[in-house]
């Protein structure tokens, strides 16, 4: 009976010990978000207003682990391994974003960037964070609320250059509510493989919530086949310099894209492949027409806007043109070819250039005072509740 007592006492305690952890993380701001507003203005915004084709394309992937120091590992491969495998199949960026966790580059500094993945909350709300001076370790174990998430970004956009919402299609309890209100992030990751539609984005957009997207690996396992060279990312860019990658991130000099586990195990037909995929030849706008061209012919050629809806279906091309209504408040390309490779394009979205140079909205979301405080306070009294059945738990029962 005093064996099953204290078991049972054990297991109170470690139930307790969790509540007051998620009550203690809990701590965040709460905001007075915006009402979703489409994009609306005279004019329309070129993401790859800057490129220059002497430059383009730099093929990347900017979500990458390896082996850390310490018994938490997700990958058992080294950076060095890691980085040698990517460049067989012709990248010429990959960069290393472990779990709050800086590391040097293997190919030297001359390619290192602050570079972390940020998040160990049971949700996996996990962002990226590019250019930080050092680990940002507070996370909200349980971020159920959008005003926690909106804490998050707000906390390291503050420290960073780019902040990168990760996979929200495998990041537990989101919701549509969450994207049409979150915002000073800069891009989106899309699909995880579960969609080539990435409506997710869309309901963000749609909702005037702008961003670029960047299509990533994720990769955990290099030896599988069917784990990495499967997302990509292609920048114009001179080089693999932080600097010139930052500023065409922060650009829009860039397209995703989704790539075929070719040969499906076979190495040398997946390295041959890789080095063949189609890509971007010309983009951008004239006037009113958004336009594309392919290195080559795609199955179809799709033009989403507004509440994923699909504006324009061309089939059998390697090019197509677009007229933007004034009611488009944006249009992005989705080009599908036949082996399964699909391109993303950055979103063109209606904007006033006399009032911003970008569509972004980059004003605060304004903080919520009174409800802050009553919040914060309430985790206050609850976590205090909670420590005094907790010292009964293990000192008095």
């Amino acid at each position: 009976m005093l064996f099953l007592r204290r078991i049972v006492k054990v297991l109170v305690a470690i139930v307790l010990l969790a509540l007051l952890a998620v009550i203690v993380t809990g701590v965040s701001f709460v905001y007075n978000f915006r009402h979703p507003q489409p994009f609306s203005g005279p004019d329309i915004f070129n993401p790859y207003r800057n490129i220059d084709t002497v430059h383009c394309w730099k093929r990347a992937n900017f979500h990458t682990h390896s082996r850390v120091d310490g018994i938490l590992n997700e990958c058992e491969y080294t950076a060095e391994q890691t980085y040698d495998k990517y460049r067989e199949f012709g990248y010429d960026i990959v960069t290393f974003s472990n779990h709050n966790q800086i590391i040097p580059h293997p190919a030297g500094d001359s390619l290192h960037m602050n570079l972390y993945e940020h998040g160990y909350n049971l949700f996996k709300f996990h962002k990226l964070v590019f250019g930080s001076e050092s680990v940002n370790y507070f996370d909200n174990l349980l971020p159920l609320f959008t005003f926690q998430r909106q804490t998050q970004i707000d906390m390291l956009s503050d420290e960073a250059d780019i902040v990168v919402l990760n996979h929200p299609l495998r990041t537990n309890a989101t919701f549509d509510t969450h994207l049409q209100r979150l915002s000073g992030y800069n891009i989106i990751e899309l699909d995880s493989g579960r969609s080539t539609e990435n409506e997710y984005w869309d309901t963000a957009l749609s909702a005037g919530n702008y961003s670029f997207a960047l299509a990533n690996d994720d990769l955990h396992y290099p030896e599988r086949s069917s784990a990495i060279a499967v997302r990509s990312n292609f920048l114009c860019t001179p080089t693999a310099q932080y600097s010139d990658i930052k500023k065409a991130l922060l650009d829009g000099s860039f397209y995703a894209m989704r790539i075929a586990d070719y040969g499906s195990g076979n190495w040398d037909i997946k390295r041959e492949k890789n080095r063949q995929i189609p890509y971007i030849k010309n983009i951008g706008v004239i006037d009113s027409n958004i336009f594309i061209a392919l290195s080559e012919k795609a199955d179809s050629i799709k033009v989403t806007g507004q509440n994923h809806t699909t504006l324009l279906l061309a089939t059998a091309t390697d090019s197509v043109g677009y007229t933007m209504r004034t009611d488009d408040s944006y249009s992005r390309f989705t080009a599908y070819f036949a082996d399964g490779e699909v391109i993303y394009t950055n979103p063109f979205a209606r904007y006033d250039a006399s009032l911003a140079p970008t569509p972004f909205n980059r004003e605060p979301v304004p903080v919520n005072i009174p409800l802050t405080a009553l919040f914060n306070l309430s985790l206050l009294v609850a976590a205090a509740g909670v420590s005094i059945a907790l010292y009964k738990t293990i000192f008095v029962w």
